[in-house]
């Protein structure tokens, strides 16, 4: 199998990468080492963190790449039709009673295969 892809990524998008990572290291770092800070202060500091992590990992290649699928995939949601409720109510009720069923026919057949052995075995099992 030969893979025909093309690299378009830029020899700065490993430091982009190495630095996104840092900082995220570091959020876990300083949330260690300042913990006797404020809860507030030590979130919000991690929030912004964040947001510049991935503001850096976004200008990468693939960080882009990525972004243009979350696009197309949140374009492909909406054009999902979704169920109403009642349509939703009825399939549960049905699947509920197709699982009772199944569960029903399945206890009978075991019943009758243990019957069937201790007959033939003659043990009482």
């Amino acid at each position: 199998m030969s893979e025909n892809t093309v690299n378009n990524s830029n020899p700065l998008d490993i430091v982009k990468w190495i630095v996104a990572l840092g900082i995220l290291g570091g959020i876990v770092a300083a949330n260690h080492v300042f913990a006797e800070e404020s809860v507030l202060i030590r979130a919000s500091i991690a929030v912004i963190a964040v947001a510049i992590a991935l503001f850096i990992a976004a200008t990468t290649h693939k960080g882009s790449a990525f972004i243009t699928f979350a696009k197309d995939a949140r374009i492909e949601v909406r054009k999902v039709v979704w169920p109403t409720r009642q349509e939703t109510t009825q399939t549960t009720i049905i699947v509920l009673i197709a699982t009772a069923v199944m569960a029903l026919l399945l206890y009978f057949l075991d019943f009758l295969i243990v019957e069937l052995v201790s007959l033939i075995t003659g043990l009482g099992i």
